[in-house]
């Protein structure tokens, strides 16, 4: 009779049970069916190793091993365990009435050690979701997939353990992590903070009105002027994340296999700060099998991209749609996986190749014609999605030596929470809008509304400093973000003025 064990499969952020059929005959041949890919294939030759090692033995028998459903291309190693366990049940070496009990999972190296595998934490949702008992899988993975409630979970270090265990005479022990309390006791553990930074208070306002409306940014200022240490302490001062999000967010960095064994529950916001020289794939996402990007990595926290203009204008132009949409599609000939994507961009350039074009001290040697051509590099329709231009200018020596205290970013915190807070009742019957950046062109007509010294001030700022039209929505998201941290009901001109001081690169000139 075929014997059943139960493995699973990962596509995108969700799992698929996948039903491991072994059936012993006469013969001498093994055969894995299934769609099963060259790892898979190969996995009967680790198998074979590690239940010799253990002390059992492999029949010398035909043996079939089907992946079922057989319409799922399947990939990796991770069923090795499911496999072995199912061979050595067939066999008549490891016999257990509660096999169909618990779901298997874990890479098999030749010695029988049990190694780490990718997808833990969607598996274990997946499982208890469809009624197993519990769920056996690499010690290394055992603390992300125990934040699962309901389900009992089994870190192995090897094949010896979990045969131990199917005997009944095993030691094991179920993984028991108390969700809350790992969320609670971790939440905002940050090692950097606005309080490190001397000088900049501009920028920390920009970045604070950034973290409050979800505005995407761009820093431009010469080498050295602190744009990458502001970026850094960037999600200091965002919203914790809430239960939902860290979940979210785990299951996507456990898919990715970016999951530490000490981890169980990511706590603080990404940030995803990719090297210019980063390929289309690599940031978006996909691959033979689809795998998550940067931008997917980056969800619910920050990317951040240093110096702008580096990156391939290809790279660069794949963002746009995911910046609309917040999640990315990834199409392949037999599957399409999405993956979210809402993250808070934050970019930072030099304003020329030289550095210091508007330098207050140093001049720009770069010859006539390179600042545009530099700044053209990065696309308009880019520049159309990013609501913050701030200019970063060095800190001088008094200020870098003041013993002045600065604001901490639990302070600031405080105030951007109390924006989200106004923003969160705003659009409460708005679906899949939760800040003011997220806002459509209706709603923006809607509840940004100004009254005619507004409408005359932004008439004139657009006629004066030539600002195009595509930052007229902007402005007004971002002056709506302004009066939110005021705890305004009203848009004012002061809000209104200090949104149109973030649009630089609009400048009709700025570069000539």
């Amino acid at each position: 009779m075929p014997v059943k064990t139960f493995s699973s499969a990962v596509f995108g952020i969700e799992a698929t049970t996948i039903t491991v059929e072994v059936n012993i005959t006469s013969g001498t041949k093994y055969f894995i069916v299934g769609l099963p890919d060259n790892a898979v294939r190969e996995s009967m030759l680790r198998v074979e190793s590690a239940v010799n090692t253990c002390g059992y033995h492999m029949p010398r028998q035909k043996i079939v091993v089907n992946l079922a459903p057989a319409d799922i291309r399947k990939e990796g190693s991770s069923y090795d365990l499911a496999i072995a366990i199912g061979i050595l049940n067939a066999s008549g070496q490891v016999e257990s009435d509660f096999l169909g009990k618990y779901l298997i999972l874990g890479e098999l190296s030749l010695d029988g050690t049990v190694q780490s595998v990718r997808g833990a934490l969607p598996i274990a949702i997946q499982a208890r979701k469809e009624g197993f008992k519990g769920l056996i899988l690499p010690k290394a993975n055992a603390r992300e997939a125990a934040i699962v409630n309901d389900l009992e979970v089994y870190g192995a270090d090897s094949l010896t353990e979990v045969i131990d265990f199917f005997k009944g005479t095993g030691s094991l022990k179920p993984t028991v992590i108390d969700t809350r309390e790992e969320f609670f006791n971790n939440i905002n553990n940050y090692n950097t903070d606005f309080a490190d930074v001397k000088g900049q208070e501009n920028i920390k306002r920009a970045l604070e009105i950034a973290a409050a409306g979800g505005h995407n940014a761009i820093l431009i200022g010469p080498p050295g002027s602190g744009k990458t240490m502001l970026a850094k302490r960037l999600p200091t001062i965002l919203p914790p994340l809430n239960l939902f999000e860290a979940l979210e967010t785990t299951k996507i960095h456990s898919v990715a296999g970016k999951l530490a064994a000490a981890d169980s529950l990511m706590t603080a916001r990404p940030f995803r700060s990719p090297h210019h020289t980063i390929s289309d794939v690599a940031l978006v996402g996909g691959g033979s099998y689809p795998q998550p990007g940067e931008i997917s990595l980056a969800h619910n926290g920050v990317l951040f991209l240093d110096e702008l203009p580096e990156f391939k204008r290809t790279v660069l132009e794949v963002m746009r749609q995911p910046l609309e949409e917040r999640r990315v599609t990834i199409s392949r000939s037999k599957l399409t996986v999405d993956y979210p994507a809402s993250f808070m961009l934050i970019a930072s350039m030099n304003p020329c190749p030289c550095g210091f074009y508007n330098h207050p001290e140093k001049e720009c040697t770069c010859p006539p014609g390179a600042v545009q051509k530099y700044l053209s590099k990065v696309s308009g329709p880019l520049l159309d999605r990013i609501d913050l231009h701030v200019e970063v200018t060095p800190v001088n020596f008094t200020e870098l030596t003041s013993e002045r205290e600065a604001e901490s970013s639990d302070a600031i915190r405080e105030r951007v929470i109390k924006a989200r807070e106004i923003q969160t009742e705003r659009f409460q019957g708005v679906k899949a809008v939760y800040c003011n950046a997220q806002m459509d062109s209706k709603s923006l007509r809607e509840i940004c509304r100004i009254n005619e010294a507004g409408q005359l001030l932004l008439k004139k700022a657009m006629e004066r400093l030539g600002l195009s039209a595509r930052a007229y929505d902007r402005i007004l998201k971002v002056s709506r973000t302004i009066a939110d941290l005021a705890c305004s009901g009203d848009i004012k001109i002061e809000h209104l003025a200090e949104a149109i001081h973030y649009r630089s690169l609009d400048r009709e000139g700025w570069a000539g």
